[in-house]
């Protein structure tokens, strides 16, 4: 059965609430549980307003006011309607999550020219240092060399654990 659905008149709600009618007719009026109506104007309550209804006879009988009441109530649909929403929320990041996960990790080639693993739409960090040429840029940007020895076609050790003749350095193109 659906608790939303309107199906009890006046009376009926009223005995199951333990109440007046007139009373449920006046929280009507104020706000506080407002059932829906039928095509004859009758008012129709559902499972939820009878909940609803024993609730307010649970306040009121704690001494708080009608007012105290409504805006409790007012405060309770409004944490209904935000945990619904988290819920959705929720379900819409697991959902993307699963499918960014299915896409795999994204290789690029960093500054130094290593292989750097990046996640999906991430770019590799841009370099801020302004553009050289040549041994310069070389020096610079890869990062790799660690030392130019002075003597022509000396080995030259690089952080990879390369060598490489100094002469390689300054061939003309």
């Amino acid at each position: 059965m659906d608790v939303n659905a309107p199906i009890f008149v006046i009376s009926v709600a009223a005995e199951l609430a333990d109440m007046h009618p007139q009373t449920l007719r006046q929280y009507d009026r104020l706000g506080i549980v407002s059932p829906s109506r039928a095509p004859g104007r009758s008012r129709r309550y559902s499972q939820r307003d009878i909940e609803m209804l024993r609730e307010v006879q649970r306040l009121s009988q704690e001494g708080v006011s009608l007012e105290g009441i409504k805006r409790i109530m007012q405060l309770q649909q409004q944490v209904s309607g935000l945990r619904e929403r988290v819920n959705q929320l929720s379900a819409e990041l697991d959902q993307i999550q699963q499918r960014s996960s299915d896409m795999g990790r994204v290789f690029a080639a960093g500054l130094a020219g290593d292989v750097v693993t990046l996640t999906r739409g991430q770019r590799p960090p841009a370099s801020k240092a302004p553009a050289r040429t040549g041994l310069a840029s070389l020096v610079a940007r890869s990062r790799r060399v660690m030392a130019l020895p002075a003597g022509k076609g000396a080995a030259v050790e690089t952080e990879l654990g390369y060598t490489a003749d100094r002469s390689d350095f300054f061939r003309a193109n």
